[in-house]
């Protein structure tokens, strides 16, 4: 027998007992329509009171990201990738907002994203803690005007949260969470609606305090007492989570 043909009937039979075999294993087949007793549909509805492509701007930091030049003297200024991605992973656009640029083109860019993200970092004074500071009472502004507008600060961005709000500089406390995987402390505060784990699956909420899902790395924070003590800051801020340093 000629080799072209030795090879065409190997194929055949080849592909003639993965249609069998994917025949007999039909029954096992699913649709995701089939998985469910009754004909109704499995899609979630969409909520109308939701905004489904948002825009998020994120501040920008003094320096060009390396380790160890936190210089700003060029007028350089980046954002970490990671908060990129963290927004995008949410189904949001992202806009930079330029710590040095002008007060003009701020305040435009304010106006075409819907919420502002403040990252970790390490500039505590100067143009940049005088550009949070406005953002962040321009986003106090649109709250009050009715304008929802969320602002979320990670590591040092909410460490001058914090200062900005107690009108203290020295309000914070040095903890040792460098590096730290942790659990998380639910407060009764975590279930009110309109808080950030409002919208969390039950699960979800179950693993985080149970396993170490959360990655604290920073050096300052403030303790609850703290906070509660300070009528500035308990006015302010609801309490949803802590947890343990080292």
């Amino acid at each position: 027998m000629p080799n072209d043909s030795v090879l065409s009937l190997f194929f055949f039979v080849t592909l003639f007992t993965c249609l069998l075999s994917a025949t007999s294993h039909d029954d096992h087949i699913f649709l995701p329509s089939q998985l469910h007793d009754d004909d109704s549909v499995s899609c979630i509805a969409t909520d109308p009171s939701l905004n489904y492509k948002p825009v998020i701007g994120i501040l920008t930091h003094p320096g060009d990201g390396a380790s160890g030049r936190p210089s700003n003297a060029t007028g350089v200024s980046y954002i970490a990738a990671s908060y990129v991605k963290f927004v995008e992973s949410g189904g949001a656009r992202v806009i930079p907002l330029i710590y040095n640029e002008s007060p003009e083109n701020l305040n435009k860019k304010l106006d075409l994203v819907n919420g502002v993200l403040f990252t970790g970092g390490w500039a505590v004074s100067g143009p940049y803690l005088d550009t949070l500071g406005n953002i962040f009472k321009k986003a106090l502004e649109k709250n009050d005007a009715g304008d929802h507008f969320p602002v979320i600060a990670f590591n040092l961005g909410g460490n001058l949260v914090i200062r900005i709000v107690s009108e203290q500089t020295d309000i914070l406390e040095p903890f040792t969470a460098s590096s730290l995987p942790s659990s998380l402390v639910l407060w009764k505060e975590a279930n009110a609606k309109g808080s950030l784990f409002q919208r969390f699956p039950s699960d979800l909420l179950t693993q985080l305090k149970t396993d170490c899902l959360v990655l604290h790395n920073h050096r300052y924070a403030i303790s609850p007492r703290k906070l509660q003590y300070n009528t500035k800051l308990s006015d302010f801020f609801e309490i949803l989570a802590t947890s343990e340093d080292r």
